[in-house]
């Protein structure tokens, strides 16, 4: 796979990517309310050549006092546990995981913040590679390590400094990627706030999907954020980081470059005593 500015591949690309080599694939099936569940479906049959990601172990560090619920690894952590995996900053990597959704995003959005050149989502994931009759295997990988020295992507990153001064600036953009329920105030299932930062646009990361669940084309993903600016300063938050990624993923899939993804996300944003919160339409 050459450096390019897709970010999302195909079922037949995919096939094409894995067959001539070269490339790393990572499996990083997650259910949040089953943590064996990644693990087991991977031992039941992935990709040929794919190596297994634990979504929580790998991805996420443990809560604190502020940074959301699901913050970041370090650079240095993370660098180890892909470099361990065969991963350098030029390697080509596909990733995915049972369908179209956050968990295959995250761990897209972390390689390529740590320096990753060329990471690309199967688009359908696991289920779309059966369902068109590719083979699986149960096989596990022992890639050879490689060096992988963390070049992070600062302007991919956004923290609670740079979301309080994009709050009114007419050239920055925030978007909140949850659901309306949650982004209007009138519930807030994992947080004890509800509401969203002053300003936001309400972008559900589900409707960069079509009605058969693959992502919408480049095109239909521009018109999408037809409210957008290609020199906007975009900033995509969530509840905790993780479910913003898919609309990273797709801004960048649709040709906006200056896409950063708020972290901490809202569990982080009140954790500050003092931070406004906006409630009902905008």
């Amino acid at each position: 796979m050459t450096t390019n500015e897709r970010q999302i591949a195909n079922v037949e690309e995919a096939r094409q990517l894995i067959e001539a080599g070269g490339v790393v694939v990572l499996d990083v099936r997650f259910s949040p309310k089953e943590p064996s569940y990644g693990r087991e479906a991977y031992v039941k049959g992935h990709l040929p050549g794919a190596s297994f990601v634990d979504f929580k172990a790998d991805l996420t560090d443990p809560a604190r006092e502020h940074g959301g619920r699901s913050p970041l690894p370090t650079p240095e952590r993370l660098a180890e546990r892909f470099g361990g995996l065969g991963i350098d900053r030029e390697m080509a990597v596909l990733v995915y995981e049972d369908t179209n959704g956050p968990a295959a995003s995250r761990l897209w959005w972390v390689l390529k913040y740590i320096g990753v050149s060329d990471v690309r989502v199967l688009d359908g994931g696991y289920e779309a590679w059966t369902a068109a009759g590719l083979p699986v295997t149960t096989e596990t990988p022992q890639p050879a390590a490689r060096c992988l020295e963390p070049a992070v992507r600062e302007d991919w990153l956004a923290d609670v400094h740079a979301v309080r001064a994009a709050i009114g600036d007419a050239g920055k953009k925030l978007v909140d990627s949850r659901d309306a329920s949650q982004y209007l105030g009138l519930e807030a299932p994992f947080d004890p706030v509800a509401g969203h930062i002053p300003g936001a646009l309400n972008y559900f990361w589900k409707d960069g999907l079509g009605a058969d669940d693959r992502w919408l084309s480049p095109d239909a993903l521009r018109t999408r954020f037809g409210a957008l600016g290609q020199d906007d300063e975009i900033i995509v938050y969530c509840g905790s980081g993780i479910s913003a990624t898919p609309n990273v993923l797709a801004l960048r899939e649709a040709g906006f470059r200056n896409v950063k993804l708020y972290a901490g996300s809202w569990s982080d944003w009140i954790s500050y005593e003092g931070n406004p919160i906006a409630t009902g339409e905008e």
